[in-house]
């Protein structure tokens, strides 16, 4: 992201969380559930701020969107505890600060640089997009006035993009609306600057090729579950098996399963942790804990095994008072050998409490899914599609739902995969792109923080993995827990010093314990080593409205991003981008804005050990990320609005339809590619 500041102003998004299922919390959590959470629009003052966020845990998702007092609104998903910290970790819910004064070096008149004057006609009308700079940098105060067709005119403010320190220029908030085609605009800066361009359409590029007569799409119906994806590809496979195959990929999940759990007593001092060392699946489920009186004087505290049942008879005085504390009935527990349980305080807490009896408590792995959901490790399954899968045309890999709660992202491949291969026979261009290309289509990356994200907690990021301490891993902490699988990789990495990931196993952007210590991102790489003629890639992700390339992430100190593509790559990029963009924009009229269209760390933020990045600098693919679902423009207010992860089917529907378009326009960039 360029500039990170965030008004002050926190809001709930209309409809406050997420749509689809609902947090398995309820709205006032006890000890042992988690805290509910809510997708709510957060404003940070400046990058050290944002800086402190990301370090902090906080779940910030992709829609960042400066604003013209300085700061930046940032969409998030929080619990009430992080709400409640924001103003220590610098967010603030004052009004907005009062505009910046402008300042000039030695007096004199800034020189103002256009760099790009873009409009474009969507479903909503005309809009337009202008980014410049300025030789004062950061404190220019930028307007930009434009003239255009049938008279249309008007002006508005530009923001300054400042990211860890560096000034990348200024842009306007968002696209605005203009009545008619804008052609020429004129900046302005309080500091006597002035430049003038005409202005130029977006996307340009390519258009979509023509379709033939009967061309079919529109094949998705409803969100789809890791299994129904699965069965999905698979009966593509059945129908298609001349221009198809399977590919099982080598490494299992740690699958929809967690060991078993109960919080004895009162949290935090007179609490105790109890987990299976099996799977609740595996048999964790049926064991039970009980704390009992031994009902005479100078009992010692003994722990026993009946059947499914952990008893623990707690030590009692001369008096025959029960003494045993939370930390001596944990030390019991995990002292005596052949049980199926391990013991633990709460989280930090030494356990000084003194524990009371207590029923028999049965302990839950806390998984809501039907019994039909498999528990077992999942093993990710990918379609190949192409006349001729021998290595010899050029490989396209799609792969979506490295992030769990991102419903719609999944579905664009599955739409791609049946335009391509039901239309193979009766459209030509069709014909000719799976005579050149070589297509490998994985719909779910992350199929157990998917089924998590369906069933249990919707807005489930990570996988399932749980690297959390004892400390961290009471069940209130369920939530928190796995790794973001998009962190996980091994270019630009956490450990490598760059910055956009997490160290700790509850942060949102947990990068996990080491590069590729995840079986998901070890899957995806391994497709890339497998087949060497994979040239391109697409990894769909929500929601905001980007397009994306390396390099994805930078070193803090310095903001030193991986490598730039050279100048003939990063025309190539962005030449490519345009025309898929063309693609997406046939759909429904939906453009992907131009200050979103580019690198990773120009247009959005540092995401260290993403998986583009490995691809792109480890293997030679040109990686390119989708950030399905723009924002809608409400004419209403006047406002761009966000989608969130789980949109009505209606809107996610949408999107799918047009991003799908995008993915096949991609295919054909692949299919016209020619080694240099």
């Amino acid at each position: 992201m360029h500039g990170l500041r965030v008004s002050a102003v926190l809001t709930l998004i209309v409809g406050a969380a997420f749509l689809g299922a609902q947090p398995s919390a309820p709205a006032v959590a006890g000890p042992a559930d988690p805290e509910p959470v809510s997708l709510v629009t957060i404003s940070v003052p400046d990058a050290a701020a944002m800086e402190r966020l990301v370090e902090s845990g906080a779940d910030l998702t992709e829609r960042v969107r400066p604003q013209p007092d300085g700061s930046v609104q940032v969409d998030a998903v929080l619990t009430p505890t992080q709400l409640a910290a924001l103003p220590q970790l610098g967010a603030s819910l004052a009004p907005d600060a009062a505009p910046r004064a402008s300042t000039t070096a030695g007096g004199t008149r800034d020189r103002i640089v256009i760099e790009r004057a873009v409009w474009y006609k969507s479903r909503d009308g005309y809009f337009l997009s202008v980014e410049a700079s300025s030789s004062a940098a950061q404190a220019a105060t930028l307007t930009v006035a434009w003239k255009g067709r049938r008279g249309t005119s008007g002006q508005a403010e530009m923001v300054a993009y400042v990211d860890a320190g560096a000034y990348l220029g200024h842009q306007l908030t968002a696209p605005v609306p203009a009545d008619a085609q804008p052609t020429r605009i004129t900046v302005t800066s309080a500091g006597g600057g002035k430049a003038e361009a005409r202005v130029a359409e977006w996307p340009g590029g390519d258009r979509p090729a023509k379709t033939g007569p009967g061309y079919q799409k529109d094949f998705v119906t409803q969100y789809m579950t890791p299994a129904q994806l699965n069965e999905r590809i698979r009966a593509l496979n059945r129908r298609y098996p001349k221009l198809t195959e399977l590919i099982a990929l080598p490494y299992r999940t740690n699958g929809y399963r967690r060991h078993a759990q109960a919080l004895i007593g009162t949290a935090p001092a007179a609490a105790v942790v109890i987990t299976s060392t099996a799977y609740g699946s595996e048999g964790g489920n049926d064991l039970s804990v009980e704390l009992t009186d031994p009902g005479t004087p100078g009992s010692p505290l003994r722990v026993s095994i009946d059947g499914k049942l952990v008893a623990v008879s707690l030590a009692t005085d001369d008096s025959g008072a029960p003494v045993s504390t939370a930390a001596q009935v944990a030390a019991a527990i995990n002292a005596t050998p052949g049980l199926p349980v391990r013991a633990s305080v709460y989280r930090t807490d030494p356990g000084a409490g003194v524990m009371a009896p207590a029923p028999p408590v049965q302990l839950d792995d806390f998984l809501s899914a039907p019994a039909d959901v498999s528990r077992a490790p999942a093993q990710v399954l990918a379609l190949r599609i192409g006349s001729r899968r021998d290595g010899s045309r050029t490989g396209v890999l799609a792969y979506a739902q490295e992030h769990a709660r991102e419903w719609v992202t999944p579905l664009v491949t599955i739409e791609a995969a049946e335009r391509l291969l039901r239309n193979h026979d009766r459209d030509k261009a069709t014909r000719r792109l799976l005579d050149r290309t070589d297509i490998f289509i994985v719909p779910t990356v992350n199929p157990d923080g998917a089924n998590y994200s369906f069933y249990d907690f919707n807005a489930q990021r990570k996988n399932m993995t749980n690297h959390c301490p004892a400390q961290q891993a009471d069940p209130a902490a369920r939530n928190t827990w796995g790794v973001d699988v998009n962190r996980n990789y091994a270019v630009g990495s956490l450990s490598d010093g760059y910055f956009g990931a997490s160290a700790s196993c509850q942060s949102g952007t947990y990068a996990g314990p080491s590069e590729h210590s995840e079986p998901e991102s070890r899957n995806v790489i391994w497709l890339a080593q497998r087949y060497r003629n994979i040239r391109f890639a697409m990894n769909v992700h929500s929601y905001g409205g980007y397009f994306m390339w390396p390099p994805g992430a930078y070193r803090l100190d310095g903001r030193v991003t991986l490598p730039r593509p050279t100048r003939q790559e990063e025309a190539y990029f962005l030449r490519s981008a345009r025309t898929i963009e063309q693609a997406i924009v046939a759909e429904r009229g939906t453009v992907i804005w131009p200050q979103q269209t580019g690198p990773v760390t120009d247009v959005l933020y540092s995401a260290a050990g993403n998986s583009a990045d490995e691809l792109w600098y480890d293997y030679g693919v040109y990686g390119w990320d989708f950030e399905v679902g723009a924002d809608l423009w409400n004419p209403s207010t006047r406002r761009w609005e966000g989608v969130g992860f789980q949109p009505p089917f209606s809107e996610g529907h949408a999107e799918a339809m047009e991003f799908a378009a995008g993915l096949i326009s991609l295919i054909g960039i692949a299919a016209d590619y020619r080694e240099p």
